[in-house]
């Protein structure tokens, strides 16, 4: 469907592509990983053509349209939700009013002249078509996709100026899902979505028809949707034939293979070199001596890449504080007229490792502040126990650090008086190192600011930690070492987030904040989505069995005997139709196959290079994907005709 051919780019003197070579299938659900500033992002926008490389070509099949969501910055304003995620089905809108306005003139048209029955047939036609493009469903796919993504029913009407940047992106996503691009570019598409969007975009993703590409530091979204990993790391693109789990395995395995044949390689080389120079003076051995230099000369010598700078860290051991952290007591807090909770009782205890989940606007970020103690409140009491020291690192943390100021001073201000000298060490550890230090904020990336965040909590003694959003704009990396160090810590933790795979091993109790209040479920994030998928299915069960029901009642009129009879005729016309299903099942099998086998091929980097095979065998690629798509089509209809018999 699309492939990267030795694609080059140096970007600041740094060689971000080095002849980077890859295959994207249509079917293809790619993770797209790297550490930060390794070029994700700008990979993404030269395959849109946005972004232009030094060298090399993106080939495209005729029929592949791309969809790309950014990371932010999209904003729309002047039209209703419902009206903006209404132009993914432009196609629609313009059929429907050409259809209109005809309409309209027809009404001045003599209904005897040849003009008006032409118009008439043009009109059908445009019926049909609209027909065929199930123009009827345009409503409940959009509503559903909206309401799928957190909007409420209410919210189609607004108008979309009146939501903040997440939301706005909620928006962009919609319209994209939407339009059913072959190839969706998503760019940390979980960043503004709260777990119920997060767990609705995931099942959404599962059934896309076409291609996916995904750039996201949510381990489980990529595990749960990827069966292809694309990693870029020291300017070359490494494929792996499985989700990032797989990744992870095989990058081991790989490097651990290639440092063997290194050392094999270099003992070879070796015992070569030892008897050349043994034999140099020889006149007897030169002509071997001359040989093995000439082959030595010809040895393609396997290298071992250094692995890139990690961060590594550890929170200090947190001070001796009570039993009781934080008590709340009838706290009610409303901005003007909207109410964000009320009465709220919740009692904070020393060693509690909390999570706090619910959907966006619930009042996660409040209740984080309200507990940190910086945010007021127009009722209740709040209560702050013996020597309980409290460090919060807000969701926006990163974003309101003083552009004007450097990394050392940011740090230094945060820092407490006796922890000041240890501000060089900690941004070390979080790779601002050496002259880095003296860098203003202005020209820090976000990754680069969120670490300088997380260094600063790092430089005050704490016995309670606050984090709201804490891995948004860290790599897989960053994650995990954060994810081992608040491990390891021993003090008290609320964090806010939605990155299940991240909170699973951290936290042993969940907050869900709900219209009703806080509902607290023990055990890990992991068992709180089990116990709501659980509960998602007791519903499905629930109404599967009243329809049962209602159909036994139905039934109750027709004789055992008939009911047998009419058993045995279903079957009579189910078999030409599962003969059918099954032979069309077999074909589908062989034809994956053949797509998997050639897809091998397309996938090897070094495939492209000089290879004049290339362009028919994408050009088998895509007749194969087209019998398999039509395939596809045949065997749901077969089965919806079983069904329906």
């Amino acid at each position: 469907m699309l492939a990267l051919e030795e694609i080059t780019l140096q970007y600041s003197g740094k060689i971000l592509y080095d002849e980077i070579s890859g295959f994207i299938g249509t079917r293809d659900r790619i993770a797209l990983v790297g550490s930060n500033g390794a070029g994700k992002s700008t990979l993404l926008k030269i395959i849109l053509g946005e972004a232009e490389a030094d060298y090399g070509n993106i080939v495209c099949s005729n029929y592949v349209t791309l969809g790309y969501l950014p990371q932010e910055g999209i904003t729309t304003r002047g039209r209703t939700v419902y009206e903006e995620a209404e132009l993914a089905f432009s196609d629609i809108l313009n059929l429907r009013e050409n259809v209109d306005k005809l309409s309209e003139e027809l009404y001045e048209m003599d209904p005897s002249s040849d003009e008006y029955y032409e118009a008439i047939d043009m009109i059908g036609a445009w019926e049909h078509k609209l027909e065929d493009m199930e123009a009827h469903r345009m409503k409940s796919r959009i509503e559903t996709v909206l309401l799928g993504l957190g909007f409420t029913l209410a919210d189609l009407t607004r108008d979309c100026g009146e939501f903040s940047g997440g939301w706005q992106m909620r928006i962009a996503l919609a319209k994209l899902l939407l339009r059913e691009p072959s190839l969706l570019l998503l760019d940390e598409p979980t960043n503004h979505l709260d777990l119920p969007s997060l767990r609705w975009l995931e099942q959404f993703l599962k059934r896309y028809e076409g291609a996916l590409m995904i750039i996201s530091h949510d381990r489980a979204f990529l595990d749960n949707l990827c069966n292809r990993t694309f990693e870029l790391t020291m300017g070359r693109l490494e494929v792996y034939a499985g989700n990032y789990s797989f990744y992870e395995e095989e990058k081991v395995r790989r490097r651990e293979l290639n440092l063997l044949a290194f050392k094999n390689q270099q003992k070879k080389i070796q015992q070569t070199e030892d008897f050349i120079n043994r034999f140099r003076s020889k006149a007897s051995k030169a002509r071997q001596v001359q040989s093995r230099i000439k082959a030595l000369d010809k040895v393609d010598r396997v290298t071992v890449e250094k692995e890139e700078t990690r961060i590594h860290f550890r929170f200090p051991k947190p001070p001796v504080c009570g039993h009781n952290i934080v008590t709340l007591e009838g706290i009610t807090k409303a901005y003007g007229d909207l109410t964000v909770f009320k009465n709220i009782n919740i009692k904070l205890e020393n060693k509690d490792r909390i999570a706090v989940v619910g959907v966006n606007g619930a009042g996660k970020s409040t209740l984080a502040r309200v507990i940190a103690g910086i945010e007021e409140y127009q009722a209740g009491k709040r209560e702050q126990g013996h020597k309980v020291l409290i460090s919060y690192f807000a969701q926006q943390q990163a974003e309101a650090l003083d552009p004007a100021k450097s990394v050392l001073e940011i740090a230094e201000e945060a820092a407490d008086y006796e922890l000041r000298v240890r501000a060089r060490t900690v941004l070390g550890a979080f790779l601002f190192r050496g002259d880095d230090v003296f860098k203003k904020v202005k020209v820090l990336s976000g990754g680069e600011k969120c670490r300088l965040a997380l260094a600063c909590i790092l430089l005050q003694k704490s016995n309670c930690m606050i984090l709201d959003e804490p891995t948004n704009h860290l790599d897989m990396y960053s994650k995990k070492m954060l994810q081992e160090a608040l491990c390891e810590y021993d003090g008290t933790l609320i964090i806010v987030s939605h990155d299940r795979e991240f909170l699973t091993p951290i936290v042993d109790k969940v907050w869900d904040i709900t219209e009703n209040g806080i509902n607290v479920h023990l055990g890990t994030i992991s068992d709180y989505i089990q116990a709501l998928e659980d509960k998602d299915l007791q519903i499905l069960k629930e109404q599967r069995k009243a329809g049962n029901r209602s159909s036994v009642e139905d039934d109750d009129s027709v004789s055992q005997k008939e009911k047998r009879r009419l058993e045995v005729q279903k079957r009579e016309e189910q078999k030409p139709l599962r003969d059918k299903l099954e032979a069309t099942e077999k074909e589908i099998n062989s034809l994956e196959a053949q797509k998997n086998d050639l897809e091998l091929k397309l996938a090897d980097p070094n495939f492209f290079k000089d290879n004049t095979e290339a362009p028919s065998l994408m050009k088998e690629h895509s007749v194969l994907q087209e019998k398999l798509e039509k395939l596809i089509k045949d065997w749901e209809k077969l089965t919806a005709a079983i069904e329906e018999v």
